[in-house]
């Protein structure tokens, strides 16, 4: 007798398959649940429930963020159990920005044809990432779609929901002439400028698995290091320190981020070389034939998180973030803007 499931299976969808990816992944998935999550996973919508007892005034920040291009690469390097770290990464740091603690996140994965064992890789570094963000992994969507990706490719969409206090938002409005910038390091390339990283890798003649020119990295690995989440940290910091200022360096590198959380009559004074610039950068600049303003307009070039904060609090920072493990390094100061001058001025 037919299943009920053959004619959709024969027009490449595979509903038995989906569930029982579903089933496998419900252990993973349950390991993230904090204790606002009141569903587990399968139904139509996840519920949770808000402890608004230490707020006065609550606000949900909300953001959605993909991988981009950096999914090319786990393709042709098979790589799969890092690019949900990655995904979740972006969207919680953006919401930390103002200030935000996580308090769950949801996941789309397309795909042509549903390989399990690629998609459970997948599901494991948003786990991952979950955990390390502290949020609950409260539901997703995943969606088999025949003819509509190429074989062995898929997409991926993340979408995370924080909250804070409206007394406590981060906006940057109180940025003032003197403040410092603190500069926070970046795991490496994270997850933007991957359209021009993989021109350069697929002119340069180097494999995945030969090394990053100077050191004992794969190449392969060093491209394809997940995204650091600096929750943690920052959330430790802003319990004790005011912060001004804080910037997600992402697409548009140091140039276009900045002034986002900037007040006009300001600018960023940045000093190229107050920080360790890593290896992948070095290779990417000499590879590609870039110039260093253009690497700052692209890349995070080892700066991931910014923090702007009073000049007497500087040197509290940088210790605090010493004992936490992270390298972190003054890399400017705010200064008087001049006229319609651009807002972040690198000094080289």
């Amino acid at each position: 007798m037919a299943s009920r499931s053959d004619a959709y299976k024969a027009a490449g969808v595979d509903i038995d398959a989906a569930n029982d990816f579903i089933g496998r992944i419900k252990g993973m998935v349950g390991s993230t649940f904090t204790k606002g999550v009141v569903t587990d996973i399968g139904g139509f919508g996840g519920l949770f429930k808000l402890d608004l007892t230490q707020m006065k005034e609550p606000v949900l920040v909300a953001g959605a963020d993909g991988v981009g291009t950096k999914l090319k690469l786990a393709f042709a390097v098979d790589k799969h159990d890092t690019i949900g770290i990655d995904l979740v990464a972006m969207s919680v740091n953006d919401i930390l920005v103002q200030g935000a603690k996580p308090l769950f996140f949801l996941d789309y994965f397309a795909t042509g044809k549903l390989e399990s064992g690629v998609a459970e890789e997948v599901i494991a570094g948003v786990v991952e990432g979950c955990k390390i963000s502290e949020c609950a992994l409260l539901g997703g969507e995943t969606a088999e779609m025949p003819g509509f990706y190429a074989d062995g490719e898929y997409d991926l969409s993340g979408f995370c929901v924080g909250i804070v206090d409206n007394t406590k938002i981060v906006d940057g409005s109180t940025i003032t002439i003197g403040d410092s910038i603190i500069g926070l390091e970046s795991s490496g390339i994270h997850s933007n400028g991957y359209s021009l990283v993989r021109k350069i890798f697929d002119e340069s003649g180097l494999k995945a698995d030969d090394l990053l020119p100077g050191t004992d990295e794969k190449l392969g690995e060093a491209l394809l290091k997940p995204t650091r989440i600096y929750v943690d940290a920052v959330r430790s910091l802003s319990r004790d320190i005011e912060i001004k200022g804080m910037v997600h360096v992402t697409g548009g590198g140091f140039y276009d981020n900045l002034p986002r959380v900037m007040p006009k009559q300001v600018t960023a004074d940045i000093n190229f070389g107050s920080w360790e610039v890593l290896p992948v950068f070095n290779w990417l600049k000499e590879q590609g034939n870039l110039s260093w303003p253009e690497m700052l307009q692209i890349f995070n070039t080892g700066i991931g998180y910014i923090l702007v904060v009073a000049k007497d609090r500087e040197e509290d920072v940088l210790n605090r973030l010493t004992g936490m493990k992270i390298n972190s390094w003054k890399i400017g100061e705010i200064t008087a803007r001049d006229g319609d001058s651009e807002q972040v001025n690198v000094k080289f």
